[in-house]
């Protein structure tokens, strides 16, 4: 019996081996593997030991993604047959009305209207320097789109452009969200298109309907830099909000006045009318219900430069700030009538220690 407790004990107690030279694991030599493993824990991953909150504090405003888009390309280096398109969004609006009696007494442009839509002015330049015509659509929205123009003809026009524009754009703001793409003409009897590679594939029959190719192309462009300005507008927005969420989370005074939100709530409402009521940014124009060629070669410009999904992320974005805002107000709405309710309880108190000494100045006498 002894002999079967010793074996037991043996092969229970045995050191379990893990090399030829392996020993016991001691307590000590454990705790000690268990401070190096930490030790090595912290030093190559420091935000585990850190608490959750102050990365939270460490989180910085996302900045907008600046798309990819194609760079103007020097007439001397451009492959023959390929021509420049740009388009630009100067100004909330343009008085066409009075842009095309410019456009006549200026004399370099013949200005035309475009079958169907009058919310647009086709100019033709008079003077034609190659083969193949400059042309530029100016849109009552504030956008303008040069076919076929030398950069420096471009910088004219749209200085040109100043004198008819209403609530105009920074320079600096209208350059950096233009739209560039090249075109080249389309094989023999091919409709108008838009080609894999981003180049606008225009059809060689000379009639109307080149024209309203043109005017399609032109249209989709327009709706990218206007959405662009208005990315560029909610962005400068929402970084002038930032550091109210900085104050909610750490408990701190709110630092805007109750005519600042309402002026802030405003400017969202102003941003969110621009974007789905005043454009055709959720919806198709009009002017294509009846045209179906030239509706899916809308659609395809649409597409290209996503117009719907920005459309819809702008949308979320504004609705996150009008959260925001709605949350300050009705803070601020609470705190008003707080002092309120304590300026009445003061006035009652008041009240009450006059009507004290009244009545004492009544008993004594």
């Amino acid at each position: 019996m002894a002999n079967i407790i010793a074996r037991i004990s043996s092969r229970v107690l045995k050191p379990q081996l893990w090399g030829p030279q392996a020993t016991r694991a001691t307590p000590d030599r454990t705790l000690s593997g268990i401070r190096a493993f930490v030790t090595t824990r912290a030093t190559l991953h420091p935000n585990l030991t850190r608490p959750f909150s102050s990365n939270i504090s460490t989180l910085q405003l996302k900045k907008r993604l600046v798309r990819k888009k194609k760079v103007l390309e020097d007439e001397l280096v451009r492959p023959p047959g390929l021509y420049s398109v740009v388009a630009y969004a100067t100004a909330e609006e343009y008085d066409l009305e009075r842009l095309i009696q410019g456009l006549e007494q200026l004399d370099l442009y013949e200005p035309k209207t475009v079958q169907n839509a009058s919310d647009v002015v086709h100019a033709v330049a008079k003077y034609q320097v190659e083969q193949e015509p400059r042309e530029i659509f100016f849109f009552r929205e504030g956008s303008v789109v040069l076919w076929n123009v030398t950069e420096l003809e471009s910088s004219n026009v749209l200085s040109f452009l100043r004198e008819f524009e209403l609530e105009s754009y920074g320079e600096g703001l209208v350059q950096e969200e233009c739209e560039i793409m090249t075109y080249r003409h389309q094989k023999e009897g091919l409709p108008s298109a838009l080609a894999k590679d981003g180049d606008l594939l225009v059809a060689t029959v000379d009639n109307s309907d080149i024209v309203l190719d043109k005017y399609t192309f032109s249209n989709g462009m327009t709706s990218s830099v206007k959405l662009g300005i208005w990315e560029a507008f909610l962005e400068r927005y929402v970084g002038t909000i930032e550091f109210v969420t900085e104050d909610l989370k750490k408990g701190n005074k709110i630092r805007m006045s109750r005519e600042e939100v309402l002026r802030k709530h405003g400017e969202l409402f102003a941003l969110r009318h621009l974007i789905n009521l005043s454009s055709d940014l959720l919806d198709t124009p009009d002017f294509y219900w009846e045209n179906e060629r030239l509706e899916n070669l809308y659609l395809q410009m649409c597409n290209y430069f996503a117009i719907a999904k920005r459309t819809r992320v702008m949308n979320e974005k504004i609705n996150h700030c009008v959260e925001l805002i709605e949350l300050l107000s009705t803070h601020l709405s609470d705190k008003h009538h707080v002092r309120l309710e304590w300026m009445i309880i003061v006035l009652i108190m008041v009240e009450v220690g006059f009507e004290t000494i009244h009545y004492i100045d009544r008993y004594m006498s």
